[in-house]
């Protein structure tokens, strides 16, 4: 299991892991250190295979996590095929042009 090597990784280096925490929770509380105003943050990571969500809210400089979820089966490389098929339609809508064939044209999209 990924959190169980994490772990394990930090014991290595010498570090006392308490808690691990997902990609959108990090990033919520990177995004919240310098903020004193009450919020609620919804973050999520869609990539490398997963869609991660993390729901926080900060208050005064404490942080909670509401709510937190994930689909492995989301994300990674079906995700990438289907959103650059849906942006090549678009594309060829908009100007007539086909560029599924050009390698170029879809290395940049």
């Amino acid at each position: 299991n990924k959190s169980a090597s994490t772990k394990d990784a930090g014991s290595i280096a010498g570090l006392n892991v308490l808690r691990i925490i997902n990609e959108p929770t990090a990033a919520a509380i990177a995004y919240g250190l310098d903020k004193k105003a009450e919020k609620n943050i919804l973050v999520y990571d869609l990539g490398g295979g997963t869609f991660d969500v993390s729901l926080l809210t900060i208050d005064n400089g404490v942080f909670e996590v509401v709510a937190t979820s994930g689909d492995t089966h989301l994300g990674g490389e079906d995700f990438d095929q289907r959103v650059m098929q849906h942006f090549i339609k678009v594309f060829q809508k908009k100007h007539g042009k086909d560029m599924s064939k050009d390698k170029r044209s879809i290395q940049k999209l």
